[in-house]
């Protein structure tokens, strides 16, 4: 069932009220993609703004613009506690920079496909995108020739996004989460990592890392699954999701 939280969330509602879940979907998905994972629940899957039926933000906001509004539409409801927070990808950048400045609303972290902590260096951009830049700045070229330069080498979520949305993209690739991994830490909010082997979105090397940076965490590796939330990787999700709910480790 579609509701409004409060203002302008929009989630699909699972069972009843107050919930105990609430999901936070990957990029370009919508909170439809935890419909099996809250199957059995009291949860919220939640559209963030620009994705499924909500609208996109006012401007390009980053994670924690995303988690700040978030967290004023959940007190808005004013029957809430503290829930189990399960989260894909985009969402789980979400997810962290809301247990970070409001662990008062997260009982559990339950995080898959989450490109929290690179390891690797990023890669560099275009020789062409890179000389581009520089002459834009210095007023010798027009942004359009830059854009199209940046459309033509990005990735197809960069190409595939559109208004205030490819904004948030540019903002939210490069961020960082190690301070608010250890913020997460501090706070005592148990985190468990659920990860697919193949993830080449998120790389499990990258998942490693993270747990090193969240003592007491746990790190499920689900063999032969890639990054989408579906299969065998959906239903080690659920697990761990229901194993949190009944008060153990998943």
């Amino acid at each position: 069932m579609l509701t409004v939280l409060a203002g302008d969330v929009l989630a699909d509602r699972v069972g009843g009220s107050p919930a105990r879940v609430l999901a936070l979907h990957g990029w370009g998905r919508s909170g439809a993609d935890f419909a099996r994972v809250l199957d059995g629940t009291d949860g919220l899957a939640v559209h963030l703004p620009g994705f499924g039926p909500t609208a996109p933000p006012p401007e390009a906001w980053g994670s924690v613009e995303y988690a700040e509004h978030l967290a004023a539409a959940l007190d808005g409801l004013g029957d809430t506690r503290p829930a189990v927070v399960v989260a894909h990808s985009f969402g789980g950048r979400v997810a962290v920079r809301l247990a970070a400045r409001r662990p008062d609303l997260v009982a559990a972290l339950v995080l898959t496909g989450v490109p929290l902590v690179r390891a690797t260096p990023p890669p560099r951009p275009r020789l062409a995108l890179r000389v581009a830049k520089r002459l834009h700045a210095a007023h010798v070229l027009p942004s359009v020739v830059v854009d199209r330069l940046r459309r033509s080498g990005g990735s197809a979520d960069y190409q595939a996004a559109q208004g205030v949305l490819r904004g948030v993209l540019v903002r939210v690739v490069g961020e960082d989460y190690r301070e608010d991994l250890a913020r997460v830490a501090a706070s005592g909010v148990p985190v468990d990592l659920v990860w697919g082997e193949l993830d080449d979105a998120a790389p499990l090397a990258g998942a490693r890392l993270a747990a090193e940076l969240l003592p007491g965490a746990s790190l499920t590796v689900v063999p032969g699954a890639g990054h989408l939330l579906e299969g065998a990787l959906e239903g080690a999700v659920r697990d761990a999701v229901h194993a949190r709910l009944a008060g153990g480790a998943a």
